[in-house]
């Protein structure tokens, strides 16, 4: 039994969490966390969640539960990841890190909480079929090389906050490393203006918005006489959820080190 504890227990994606843990017989709820000043705090994660009393109280600190968890869900920001993965490492537990956003910075810091001995997934999309989405772009990119234009379309809820999605970034990421491209720089968040005339080394990158869009994703590969697109549609953060437990899973017997979804999922 992995006992397992979430952050942002009462957000879309930890109620799901919630939900499915609860189901499960090879996993437990050990603790459901929210930020100071939730209105549920206090309140029974289970009956939050819609699914009745599990007897596990909404708290606002992580460090209450540490020991009795082996393994903590973060699905929530940047600044309060990296409050708190410090003291998940050094409890012993495993993190699975579902937060977008993070830095450079921030991300060297939890490649060196894993050099120290933690053990954490860090993945800006946990779908099954998004990852599959990471595999085939790495494929197909060097295959149709410079002759086919890249470029990156998004689109999210209304109330997503940051711009690429983490998601998107990922792809630009990989197509890049394996195009000979940087992404830092070539990469073209959008088109405005007199801006000329595309260059062969441009990824393409472009951020929509509205309505209650799970998340969808498209690569184009576009040339002269043809183009290739690849998309993925999520229709329901479940399978987001499912991914996160698939990589607690993972975890619970994996090494110390810094590990993402082709890893759990046995892409590499």
């Amino acid at each position: 039994m992995i006992r397992t504890a979430i952050i942002g227990a009462a957000g879309r994606m930890g109620k799901i969490l919630v939900s499915m843990i609860a189901a499960r017989d090879d996993l437990a709820l050990s603790g459901a966390i929210e930020y100071d000043g939730c209105p549920v705090v206090g309140q029974d994660a289970g009956v939050v969640a819609g699914i009745g009393p599990l007897g596990v109280t909404i708290g606002t600190n992580i460090r209450t539960v540490l020991d009795t968890t082996d393994a903590v869900i973060d699905f929530s920001t940047p600044e309060s990841t990296m409050a708190v993965i410090p003291d998940i490492v050094a409890a012993g537990a495993a993190a699975v890190i579902g937060t977008t956003g993070l830095s450079a910075a921030q991300t060297s810091v939890l490649h060196d909480l894993a050099a120290g001995g933690g053990r954490l997934v860090v993945a800006p999309n946990m779908s099954v079929g998004v990852n599959l989405l990471f595999a085939l772009c790495a494929k197909v990119a060097p295959l149709l090389g410079d002759d086919y234009d890249i470029e990156v379309v998004e689109m999210h809820h209304n109330r997503k906050k940051d711009a690429p999605s983490g998601t998107a970034v990922r792809l630009g990421e990989i197509l890049a490393s394996t195009t000979g491209r940087d992404y830092a720089q070539d990469t073209v968040h959008g088109r405005v203006g007199q801006v000329g005339a595309r260059t062969r080394r441009e990824i393409g990158m472009h951020a929509l918005r509205g309505g209650d869009v799970v998340g969808d994703h498209t690569v184009i590969f576009a040339a002269d006489g043809e183009r290739v697109e690849l998309t993925h549609r999520a229709s329901s953060r479940e399978t987001f959820a499912k991914g996160a437990l698939r990589a607690v899973s993972f975890l619970a017997n994996a090494q110390p080190g810094i590990y993402d979804m082709q890893d759990v999922l046995g892409l590499r």
